[in-house]
This record gives structure tokens, C-alpha cells and sequence, in this order.
């Protein structure tokens, strides 16, 4: 049986670490709840165990709350990631119901909505406006943004260590795996952790369906 976020969503991840590195340093998240989903990207600060600790314990801590604003998700995020190295943080939240998305950033990460169309050109952008800071070091005052998502839509989040003329290249052909896997071969910097998350709205759930 397909998650509830599967019903919503076609979503892939593409990511690697550092080179020379064991681990990620970051993080991504995709948690489904009733007539929705929460995505986020956590780029920890730096690269090896201790970025890699510090993205996990901001996906524990977002996970454990998906429900919430993501005004008080950054707040709860800053709390407990206090001590650690800190992190970049870029979050979605995706209502079905109202067929909108809300989202921000913070610190050095992309955020990019493709539209598949319904009023506006098919490929059109929007980018996402990231402040600058560190959730769990200076986190600054957060003033997400809500859209219209329509069937189609293509949301793609990604950390610093993906090159920035990946956003020039993502269209809405291929699937959200081919898409994600793609920008990761020709955009990954071989110099940083690099993640990519893909997802693609696949519309509201029919009741019964």
C-alpha cells in the first residue's frame, strides 16, 4: 500500500557526501499527515559526523512535529540544535486540501517551485527567498511564504554543494527520481555535501480512492 505522502506526492532524493567523507552532512524529509506533507532539506554546517549529527537531530526534531507552523518548527529546530554546529534549513509544507504550499529557508540553501501550468506558463519559476542564518546559532525572524500548487507542480529543495545552474535546467519532464539523479551527475560540486530533493504534486486525493 502506497503512504499517504506517495498518494500526494512523486518524490526522489539524490545526494552524496564530501569527498574523502563517510557520511552526509546532509538531510532530507519527507513526513506525510492527514491531507498534507512536510518536506525539508537540513544542510548541517561543515561536512562529517558532527554536520551529520546535527542535520539528524533537526529531521528527528521536524518529524516529531510535522503538523506545526513552520514559524514554530524553525523556533523548536533552533532550540535543539543549540551546542550543535548548526544547520541550513529549507522547509515545505504542503496543505492538500487548500492545494497550497508554504515555505522557507534559512541560511545557504535553494528552493525552486516549476509550474506545470493552470493559468500560468507551463515551466514558469518561483524561487524560494532564503535570510540568512543558523538554526541552532542566529536564527533570524521567519516569514514564510504561502502559494497555489495545481496538479503537475514540481518542487525541488536542494543544499549549497548543488552548483546554482541547476535551477536554469529543471523543467517537468522525466520523473522526480530521473530529475533529482540528473541534477546530482552534472550540478554536484565535488567540494561540500551535496542533496537534491524532487517532488512532484500529484494532486488532491479522491475520497474512497
Amino acid at each position: 500500500m502506497a503512504s499517504p505522502s506517495r498518494e500526494l506526492l512523486d518524490f526522489a532524493v539524490a545526494s552524496s557526501p564530501m569527498p574523502g567523507q563517510s557520511v552526509c552532512g546532509d538531510r532530507e524529509l519527507v513526513c506525510a499527515f492527514e491531507s498534507g506533507a512536510l518536506l525539508a532539506v537540513a544542510d548541517g554546517l561543515g561536512h562529517g559526523p558532527e554536520a551529520a549529527a546535527a542535520a539528524a537531530a533537526a529531521i528527528a526534531c521536524l518529524s516529531s512535529h510535522p503538523r506545526d507552523p513552520l514559524e514554530a518548527l524553525l523556533a523548536r529546530c533552533h532550540e535543539a540544535l543549540r551546542g550543535t554546529r548548526g544547520i541550513a534549513l529549507s522547509l515545505a509544507s504542503l496543505d492538500a486540501a487548500a492545494e497550497t504550499m508554504t515555505w522557507v529557508a534559512i541560511g545557504n540553501v535553494e528552493g525552486l517551485l516549476v509550474r506545470a501550468g493552470g493559468g500560468r506558463r507551463p515551466g514558469a519559476k518561483e524561487w524560494i527567498v532564503a535570510r540568512g542564518g543558523v538554526v541552532g546559532f542566529s536564527l533570524p525572524q521567519a516569514r514564510p511564504v504561502t502559494l497555489g500548487i495545481q496538479q503537475g507542480d514540481r518542487l525541488i529543495l536542494a543544499t549549497d554543494g548543488i552548483g546554482d545552474g541547476f535551477t536554469a535546467c529543471v523543467t517537468l519532464g522525466g520523473s522526480s527520481r530521473e530529475t533529482a539523479e540528473q541534477i546530482l551527475a552534472r550540478f554536484c560540486k565535488g567540494t561540500d555535501d551535496a542533496l537534491v530533493l524532487v517532488a512532484t504534486y500529484l494532486g488532491r486525493p479522491v475520497a474512497g480512492g
